[in-house]
């Protein structure tokens, strides 16, 4: 471990620049993720607990986990000092200067527990030895990396979310486990998972991670489990710390027997295979082929055009819909794909569990795993993935290269959720300024180890540049924008997915290759 941390008078600046950067986006446009928020500040501030999940005078029902509820509720008691009319359930829509101004600080503020994860994490890797110059230090580029990451900054500060503060949650856990503080890891995820549940993405590195190198305390020479060495005692206390946080949870609707409800406001699986906009992954491409295969059987006259299933992918909140060549996926379908597709990661953990840092790599692969064959996915969920690897790239060349791929890729996908002109040169901008930063600051640290990127992958992110191009200035100038308006966000989505799919089988190509190693401790 490294103990450079004592003299980092640059990591408060650097926390201080961007919280002030926030703040400059306070009137900035936002989704109606917005009124979401607001609408969960009104349920849980002006209805009985029994209530909450059952409310649905607006469209945007509560469907996080009870915790979160409750944090909806914490700030609740502050945003009646703010404007007591956004905490009325039937103010639809109701975004006052007051509102906004208590929302977006509010994120701002939450943002404390990133930052204090951030350090921490950047506790975790070493300096580099010889070198004086901050700027090509591990430390200074991971806190850069996260703290400044576009992807964060626009979707939690522009769009508006409360992201930050559970990533935060998310960081400090996999610092705690890289510090081989276990326990203290396996709460802070105990009490992420009850924030939000898409972090079941990445329980199962979390699950066997701990089983493993945990409750089972030797291992035989050849790297092997020493099933002799198993600790009874250290799986009671996992299991008592997961029992206890989900207690506190859901305890209370238990007890008034809504856990069914609740449930059913948690995993609403009549939504469709994709989200409005089609996240980068494996569904887009598949979704893309469907169409292209009807449109070419139509055109060869294979297929009459009036039977084909309505174009409903793309549209809305929550609906199915049928495949007009290819076989319909279903909720199953995409569950058995996401589990085949991380057992050989969760595997190779249990084999060879490689210290904090192979389970590091697990998670991330169960997060990008759950991202390119999930149920309905969001294409803010690729930042789960991003994150954590920012903490292998200041460590490791190709990793570093990984990285810039998924990075770029997965950044540039997010432009779709900023669609308004004002905001057109804040997102170039930002992202401009973080991805110069990550080839440069990259390319710096690990300089004398080989190029970070082979050649082709150089030519598939200049062809991002293109597409930027063609999707965000060219389009909205030609007569196609009212013929095709879906056009740039398929483009967008199909690109994109080509570099996370392929990011996605670079770290499992450097996860194999890892096999032959020797056990890191």
């Amino acid at each position: 471990m490294a103990s450079a941390a004592d003299g980092w008078s640059w990591f408060p600046a650097l926390a201080l620049g961007v919280s002030l950067l926030k703040c400059l986006f306070i009137n900035a446009y936002h989704s109606t993720d917005f009124e979401v928020h607001r609408n969960w500040l009104a349920i849980t501030h002006s209805l009985p607990v029994s209530r909450w999940y059952y409310e649905n005078t607006s469209e945007w029902t509560l469907d996080y986990p009870p915790l979160f509820a409750w944090f909806e509720f914490g700030l609740s008691r502050v945003a009646q000092h703010f404007d007591s009319d956004m905490l009325a359930v039937e103010k639809l829509n109701y975004a006052s200067p007051a509102t906004v101004l208590f929302q977006r600080l509010s994120v701002v503020f939450t943002d404390l527990v990133f930052i204090f994860a951030a350090r921490e994490c950047c506790r975790c890797v070493q300096e580099q030895k010889g070198s004086r110059d901050v700027l090509n230090q591990p430390p200074f580029v991971l806190a850069v990396l996260l703290l400044w990451n576009f992807g964060l900054l626009i979707v939690d500060h522009i769009h508006f979310q409360y992201n930050g503060f559970l990533f935060g949650f998310l960081l400090l856990s996999i610092a705690k486990h890289l510090q081989s503080r276990h326990l203290q890891g396996a709460l802070l995820f105990s009490v992420l998972l009850n924030l939000k549940h898409i972090y079941l993405y990445v329980a199962p590195a979390y699950g066997i991670y701990l089983l493993r190198s945990y409750c089972f305390t030797q291992d035989n020479k050849d790297g092997s489990v020493r099933w002799s060495s198993f600790s009874p005692l250290r799986l009671v206390a996992l299991g008592g710390i997961v029992v206890s946080v989900c207690a506190l949870s859901f305890g209370p609707f238990i007890a008034m027997g809504q856990l069914p409800q609740v449930l059913s406001r948690l995993f609403p699986f009549k939504r469709g295979l994709c989200h409005a906009y089609w996240a980068p992954n494996i569904w887009a491409l598949y979704n893309v082929l469907d169409k292209s295969l009807a449109t070419l059987g139509v055109r060869l006259k294979l297929m009459d055009e009036a039977e084909l299933p309505r174009a409903s992918m793309t549209g809305g909140l929550v609906q199915e819909f049928q495949h007009s060549v290819l076989p319909s996926v279903s909720p199953s379908i995409t569950l058995v794909c996401t589990l085949l597709s991380i057992l050989p990661a969760v595997a190779s953990i249990w084999r060879r569990p490689r210290g904090a840092r192979g389970f590091l790599r697990c998670l991330l692969l169960c997060a990008l795993a759950s991202f390119m064959f999930g149920w309905h996915v969001h294409e803010k969920a690729v930042l789960i993935a991003i994150l954590p690897l920012s903490i292998l790239a200041v460590e490791s060349r190709e990793d570093a290269g990984i990285f810039l791929i998924l990075t770029t890729t997965g950044h540039y996908s997010l432009f779709p959720l900023l669609f308004t002109p004002a905001e057109l040169p804040i997102k170039v901008v930002l992202m401009l300024m973080f991805t110069i930063f990550s080839f440069t600051a990259l390319r710096k640290l690990h300089s004398g180890q080989g190029s970070l990127l082979h050649p082709l992958e150089v030519v598939y992110l200049l062809g991002l540049v293109a597409v930027a191009i063609a999707c965000e200035v060219v389009f909205p100038l030609s007569p196609w924008q009212q013929k095709l308006p879906f056009l740039p966000l398929l483009a967008t989505s199909v690109y994109c997915s080509l570099g996370v799919c392929y990011s996605f089988l670079r770290l499992y190509v450097s996860l194999l290759r890892r096999e032959e190693k020797p056990k890191q401790l």
